[in-house]
């Protein structure tokens, strides 16, 4: 089964959220295909006002956050006993100006999929990737490192021997290099003495050099045990009331495009749908861009042309 949310008429499937409006900042959305598109036939819903929220709740978010220079990542976040568990890999998010796909696949084995343009992302699974249920396995907390465990990689190594006269070796020397002022007046001044400067030979405090310790054990862990409070769900990658889809996002500048949002229980058809739309129609949108891209450039240029002859 399947449900595309974004079509004509989308305004009676959808509640646009009342958040933010007593204080004058919920969006308000556009019906459109955009600036430039690969098929005007094709369209979604638009943000439509700059620094505005366009929100709903949710059990799972999942979409791209893009905030300053910092912020460029994939967000997945489950809703999990009424609370928001943000997946704890990293999935870097397109920051371009064009059309992208995001996919998020549950399966009933608990794992999971990213794709971004029917490209995988990431992979792994619900138990891991989320702090949703207590660890299965926690560190023994009665465990204690054993008093001969050796866990120093290096040792001095006991061969190595202080040279003769190591410690003899001033930290200091005279700076062969200095000349006694033409000014300096031994009876007044005192015996003139060069200063010092730092000696080249002097190596610090001796200390033999280090070898791997043939003892070395490695560092101590607490062995494993299972979690008392860990309870299995079989069904963690079931949301059984998810009933709506709904945008929630803060813009400073408006102009995202939404369409063709999918729920479906089938990864092939939407991977087919995401070609038979975005991929069918993904170069034409370039070039489109491309354009509108040039006919910017122009008129800034005509506007404010870097040779004008005015300047000189």
């Amino acid at each position: 089964m399947c449900n595309v949310y974004t079509k004509d008429g989308w305004e009676s499937r959808w509640v646009k959220s009342d958040w933010k409006k007593d204080e004058n900042m919920a969006g308000e959305w556009n019906y459109t295909a955009g600036k430039w598109t690969g098929n005007p036939d094709i369209k979604g819903i638009q943000t439509s006002e700059d620094y505005r929220f366009f929100a709903i709740s949710a059990d799972i978010m999942f979409g791209p956050d893009i905030c300053g220079y910092s912020t460029k990542k994939v967000h997945a976040i489950l809703n999990y006993n009424e609370t928001n568990h943000l997946i704890k890999k990293d999935v870097p998010c397109e920051t371009d100006q064009l059309t992208h796909v995001y996919t998020f696949i549950l399966k009933p084995d608990a794992t999971y999929t990213i794709l971004i343009d029917n490209v995988e992302k990431q992979s792994g699974s619900l138990y891991s990737d989320w702090d949703l249920l207590p660890a299965k396995k926690i560190k023994d907390p009665e465990a204690k490192k054993p008093e001969d465990w050796d866990d120093k990689e290096y040792i001095p190594d006991p061969e190595d021997k202080k040279p003769e006269g190591y410690d003899d070796i001033p930290k200091e020397i005279p700076d062969t290099d200095a000349k006694k002022p033409e000014d300096w007046d031994d009876e007044e001044d005192g015996e003139w003495t060069p200063p010092t400067i730092a000696n080249p030979e002097y190596k610090g405090p001796w200390k033999a050099k280090k070898i791997k310790n043939p003892n070395y054990q490695g560092k101590w862990k607490a062995p494993l045990i299972d979690n008392p409070d860990f309870k299995d769900d079989p069904d963690l990658y079931v949301f059984p009331k998810l009933k709506y889809v709904g945008i929630e996002l803060w813009q400073v500048k408006s102009g995202t495009l939404f369409s063709n949002v999918l729920i479906t229980d089938d990864a092939e058809y939407a991977k087919q749908l995401a070609e038979d739309t975005w991929g069918k129609y993904k170069d034409a949108e370039k070039a489109a861009f491309d354009e509108a891209e040039k006919k910017r450039e122009e008129e800034e240029a005509k506007e404010d042309p870097a040779d004008s002859d005015d300047e000189l």
